[in-house]
């Protein structure tokens, strides 16, 4: 699979350095073309001559190379995967922050090629949570994140931080870059975020969404190859790269996009915590507090986006919803599936610790139309995105090709 692929690896300055020479040989050994794009600090632990040797071509260190060429727009385009390892805690802050002060920083924002970052480093250095902040926001916003192995380091300490194997990094590296086509020439419609139903021109009623969740499918669809569709509510997010957005307020201006969309998409995913309700009137100024000791609100409900989805499902389209529930949650859940027309639904069990909303993290279980009840072990919500889409290619498989 690797025949004719154009793979950069960006190597900063850690200690690990020195092993990803082997990555370089064997990648090229099994038929790639290797762009290896190097730090200046990663020059002091390994020799660019040694790399530019096992590569076959010249090492790129410099963000303009002698000839004028502008070197990471180009390489950054010819890319079909970038490898980043080791990335170094300092590599990873200036990643999470967008900086482009050097080539490979810059070549990896040019990029649309899926990026692997391979963190190596001392314990402290990768448990401290600014790292693991930045981590996370990496994988916000569509960076796959290869865990470290644990074990003796350099420094003389041990835990987590050593660098993966070089199998690791080639088998995970193969399947990143195999999903990069999967869902080729589908479109996809992902909703996400709360949404906000006013009682005045300053106060609303809305949910504790982030739009993490929503984000991560959108992220993890476009990183397959889709053309995808983000309806997106309020949120501090930064969407991610490739993706149409479009900005919605109320659960009314959510279904009329929707509703204007969902025709095209092949496969629809109803990640939004949409409001259920909102007041029967909106005052059209500020409401005064005054000498009210209590404020009555009557409420009616809004659209119900996902039933009318499943009302107007065209064949052959995938839709997909989420159910954040307590109290015998798989049972409502299945209920939900059955009345709502759903070929998926995901359910959240926001009493267990780590899932809901506001987190990083979700435990959920996959609920298929066919009788399938699969639950999956607490996960980032990046990796829970990823196995959605596995699941839905499978529920794709027997008609992707008509």
């Amino acid at each position: 699979m690797w025949t004719g692929k154009r793979v950069v690896v960006g190597i900063t300055g850690g200690i690990a350095a020195y092993k990803v020479a082997e990555l370089v040989s064997r990648l090229r050994q099994q038929g790639a073309e290797v762009d290896v794009v190097m730090t200046q600090a990663a020059t002091r632990f390994i020799s660019p001559m040694t790399l530019a040797a096992l590569a076959g071509r010249p090492v790129l260190t410099d963000m303009f190379t002698a000839s004028g060429r502008v070197a990471h727009v180009e390489v950054a385009q010819a890319a079909d995967l970038v490898i980043i390892a080791p990335a170094t805690a300092d590599f990873i802050a200036r990643l999470a922050a967008g900086l482009a002060d050097e080539l490979l920083s810059a070549l990896v924002l040019a990029t649309r090629a899926p990026v692997l970052v391979v963190p190596a480093m001392n314990a402290n250095m990768y448990t401290h949570p600014a790292t693991q902040d930045n981590l996370r926001r990496l994988e916000a916003l569509g960076y796959q994140v290869v865990e470290p192995e644990s074990g003796f380091l350099a420094c003389g300490a041990e835990g987590p931080g050593r660098l993966p194997s070089i199998e690791v990094i080639l088998d995970t590296a193969a399947r990143s870059l195999a999903k990069r086509t999967s869902l080729q020439g589908i479109t996809v419609l992902v909703t996400a975020g709360p949404t906000r139903e006013y009682l005045d021109p300053v106060r609303f009623l809305s949910n504790a969404s982030s739009g993490k969740m929503g984000y991560a499918v959108a992220a993890e669809a476009a990183g397959r190859g889709a053309e995808v569709i983000l309806v997106t509510g309020p949120t501090a997010l930064t969407p991610p790269a490739g993706v149409e957005v479009v900005r919605v307020e109320s659960a009314a201006e959510m279904f009329e996009a929707v509703m204007a969309r969902a025709p095209q998409a092949r496969v629809v995913v109803k990640t939004a915590a949409v409001a259920d309700f909102r007041p029967r009137q909106k005052s059209t100024v500020k409401l005064k507090k005054g000498d009210t000791q209590i404020l009555l609100l009557e409420l009616e409900r809004t659209p119900d986006i996902l039933a009318e989805l499943g009302r107007r499902k065209p064949h052959g389209q995938v839709l997909v919803g989420f159910a954040a529930e307590t109290g015998d949650p798989v049972r409502h859940a299945q209920q939900k599936l059955k009345e709502k027309n759903l070929d998926l639904i995901v359910l959240n069990d926001l009493s267990q610790p780590g899932a809901g909303f506001e987190v990083d993290t979700n435990l959920v279980t996959l609920i298929f139309g066919a009788g399938r009840v699969p639950e999956l072990p607490l996960m980032s919500k990046r990796e829970v995105a990823r196995r959605l889409w596995d699941a839905v290619e499978e529920l794709l498989l027997p008609t992707s090709k008509e």
